[in-house]
């Protein structure tokens, strides 16, 4: 990424200041931005969908008929396992996570969505908001979702991804 700073380990700039990343292996930026940003003990997550690295969209597959099928529970669990990616990739983990803010294209998603986001998270995990919008770059994304995690710099490895109830995505 052009004016993207070396950092001495993953996510972390030289003298703890501000670092941001575009992760190899993940789905590029349609915008000129980062999948993450650090400032000092915060990773700021832009917003995420469930767009895989080939550009195809995980959850929205073609049915018998060539119609696409979009399946909300599959989109988020794929938006949150890429938000886990980008996090390691920055040495820190879901457990990390203090606040999420997510975007559904229709609330009536908002019960698969939810079912999903409580296999990752318990009532100990990250503040939350969930907002409908009217729309996302790609008519087949119901949902993206961006996330602030705190992890202080030289902190020891990233605990396990689940917060709370024991079960792991």
């Amino acid at each position: 990424m052009s004016g993207e700073r070396k950092a001495s380990r993953p996510g972390e700039a030289p003298g703890g200041g501000a670092a941001s990343g575009v992760v190899p292996g993940k789905a590029r930026p349609r915008g000129t931005f980062p999948h993450y940003r650090r400032a000092g003990d915060f990773l700021f997550v832009s917003g995420t969908s469930s767009r895989r690295a080939d550009d195809s969209i995980a959850g929205a597959e073609r049915d018998a008929s060539g119609q696409h099928a979009l399946d909300i529970r599959r989109q988020t669990r794929a938006v949150l396992e890429n938000i886990r990616d980008i996090l390691a990739s920055a040495g820190a983990s879901l457990t990390d996570v203090v606040e999420v803010s997510t975007f559904l294209v229709d609330m009536a998603d908002f019960a698969g969505y939810n079912e999903v986001y409580s296999e990752f998270f318990g009532y100990e995990g990250p503040a939350r908001t969930t907002v409908a919008v009217a729309q996302l770059p790609h008519p087949q994304l119901l949902i993206e979702i961006k996330a602030v995690a705190y992890r202080p710099h030289g902190a020891t490895q990233p605990q396990a991804a689940r917060v709370g109830a024991g079960r792991g995505p």
